[in-house]
């Protein structure tokens, strides 16, 4: 099989691992089901197409050399915030959050914000790297580099806040990394600090149709804060999952959360998993799982030579981990219910495939630096030893 695997082998068997365990938990998870239209089997067979549609991504774009994806960006960038305007302008509603456009003729939903993240990382490493030597110029560094963030995390903000935030961090740590200015930095902190101000002031006392889910977020804070019973009652059910499923595995199958729990298969999966298969192999194994993949991510943008290749090696592998540490967070309640999946894991849609294009684009500079010289793609130089020492 590895003959056609190229890249890093271990990035490939936790795709696999986490693939055949999402199969097997949203499989159980959803045979409540069974009485909707769809039933049961019908958002199995869904589920199965997009992973086996996200392995298709994965097996095609992992042998793309990855400094086409610094020339992709460029285009990409702006389709992403036009995408993101018209989501936000027409986007259909599902679950009170106008996050998805229907692509016509499929009868599938398209979560544009899934996009912007890959996109957006992908953009930042380029830029990062051509204006390196330009780091101290406001004009030529700070707001072609900055803009962009904050045109894609402002136009994901009403509909999706915690995207929209792990997004932005995500960017601040690439910033941190590759020796952005401390100037620039703080300057950030402080306007992000100032529009969060904005945002509570127009939420408070502004009109309800500027910001619609401000209610939401504020409730699920205040609710995460005073441990209101009522309603922090998704998080409760998770906590009886947990208890329930013990150090044990009891085996798949056996958990029975998933007939009062909401979304057992996608939001509370983990808080499923560890219901069937113990703290150990569900819960601690699963960490670990994720933990083995930003590791071998981080060794590789440490060793890549390119310095495109290092940045959007950790923006992408960043974001996914910290999306899997989030959800995770909630299902024990150490952080106010968000609403994003588990990566690779949960039951959904055009996030699986997007997920699967990050792990491959990741992979893709696990095979070497490639056949073509450097310039071609993109206007930088190889990182010498004294510089990936500093």
């Amino acid at each position: 099989m590895f003959r056609y695997l190229k890249g890093d082998k271990v990035i490939w068997m936790v795709a696999l691992l986490l693939t055949v365990v999402s199969i097997l938990a949203v499989y159980s998870g959803i045979s409540t089901l069974g009485k909707d239209a769809e039933g049961s089997f019908g958002v199995l067979r869904r589920h199965m197409v997009m992973l086996l549609g996200g392995w298709a991504i994965m097996l095609v774009v992992h042998r793309i050399d990855y400094r086409y994806f610094s020339k992709f960006s460029q285009l990409l960038i702006w389709v992403t915030v036009g995408l993101l305007a018209v989501t936000l302008l027409y986007g259909a509603n599902i679950n009170n959050a106008d996050r998805w456009l229907k692509i016509p003729g499929l009868g599938i939903s398209f979560q544009t914000s899934d996009l912007a993240k890959v996109v957006l990382l992908v953009y930042l490493a380029r830029m990062l790297t051509l204006r390196q030597s330009e780091f101290g110029d406001w004009k030529r560094t700070f707001w072609p580099i900055v803009l962009p963030i904050a045109f894609v995390c402002g136009l994901i903000f009403p509909a999706n806040f915690s995207t929209s935030a792990m997004l932005g961090l995500v960017c601040f740590l690439m910033l941190l990394v590759s020796g952005y200015p401390w100037k620039f930095l703080l300057t950030i902190i402080g306007g992000v600090g100032l529009l969060l101000t904005m945002v509570v002031a127009i939420g408070e006392y502004g009109p309800e149709k500027v910001l619609p889910r401000y209610d939401t977020w504020k409730n699920r804070i205040l609710n995460k804060v005073e441990g209101d019973a009522e309603g922090n009652y998704q998080a409760d059910l998770a906590k009886y999952a947990i208890y329930s499923g013990g150090l044990i595995p009891k085996g798949p199958g056996t958990g029975s959360s998933r007939n009062f729990m909401p979304h057992p298969y996608s939001d509370m999966i983990y808080a499923f998993i560890i219901e069937e298969y113990g703290l150990i192999f569900g819960g601690l194994l699963l960490i670990f799982v994720y933990l083995i993949f930003y590791f071998r991510a981080v060794r590789t943008a440490l060793t890549c030579p390119s310095r495109f290749g290092q940045l959007m090696v950790f923006g992408l592998s960043s974001i996914i981990v910290i999306q899997a540490l989030i959800n995770m967070s909630v299902s024990v309640s150490l952080f106010p219910t968000t609403g994003q999946p588990l990566p690779l894991i949960s039951l959904g849609g055009t996030s699986t495939l997007f997920t699967c294009l990050s792990i491959a684009m990741i992979i893709s500079v696990t095979r070497g630096k490639g056949e073509v010289d450097e310039d071609q793609f993109i206007e930088e130089q190889p990182i010498t030893e004294v510089q990936h020492a500093q």
